[in-house]
């Protein structure tokens, strides 16, 4: 089966400053038309009803929700979504968090996850590996994208704070540009990944805090959000 992967950036949208201009985030003020009309050049860009596409509340949890048909409105508290249906589109929305995307080709489940830092320190990816094994995949099949976010190099956080995120998710510590305590939330996610028996892993090294095509909540505060997108093709 043929799995497809999809990253959006911030250009060639509706929405005005300071969510110019694609934004596909309906949670973060900008005008709900705007949003709408971006929402539905994304759907016809891809190729698909807009009414395929499966959105999610994000809320920073570990909700894994396995979806067989489309979603008459967001998922509520939901952080990663499963499928096995063919053309469901699977989205989750990002601003420096990490974006992952997961498919086994073969049994033809795919994955969207919102993996930020506390999502991941509570095992969101672990929830959303055990609901893809319910769903028919098998680890050792996946390939994982995990998209752009912050790098370690720019995100500052308070020590105690990486210690933290650090023992839940080990790899994740590094230093900033600055040499003050960071973390690297994709180093820690592969190797979490890779200790859970996935082989396939790739890693889009765009920094939303360094990429101006991209949209990055700690470089602007108030600000849109990027998609990215997964699903089956019938």
């Amino acid at each position: 089966m043929r799995i497809r992967r999809v990253v959006t950036t911030r250009e060639g949208g509706a929405s005005a400053p300071p969510y110019e201009s694609f934004n596909l985030g309906d949670h973060v003020g900008d005008d709900p038309a705007a949003v709408a009309a971006n929402r539905a050049r994304l759907a016809g860009e891809l190729g698909l009803p807009a009414e395929r596409l499966v959105w999610m509340e994000q809320v920073h949890g570990r909700t894994a929700a396995v979806v067989r048909e489309p979603a008459p409105d967001k998922l509520e508290a939901t952080d990663a979504v499963v499928t096995a249906e063919p053309g469901l589109a699977l989205v989750v929305l990002v601003a420096d968090c990490v974006p992952v995307l997961l498919a086994d080709p073969e049994a033809g489940v795919v994955a969207a996850v919102h993996a930020g830092r506390v999502g991941a320190r509570i095992g969101v990816v672990p929830a959303a590996l055990a609901a893809m094994a319910e769903a028919g995949a098998d680890v050792r099949r996946l390939e994982v994208l995990l998209g752009p976010s912050i790098c370690g190099e720019c995100y500052e956080v308070p020590a105690d704070m990486q210690a933290d995120v650090e023992r839940h998710v080990p790899g994740s510590a590094c230093r900033t540009r600055k040499g003050t305590p960071g973390l690297d939330l994709r180093a820690g996610l592969w190797r979490q990944l890779a200790d859970a028996g996935v082989a396939r892993i790739g890693i889009d090294p765009r920094c939303t805090n360094e990429e101006r095509a991209l949209f990055s909540h700690r470089r602007e505060g108030t600000t849109g959000r990027l998609a990215a997108v997964t699903w089956v093709e019938p």
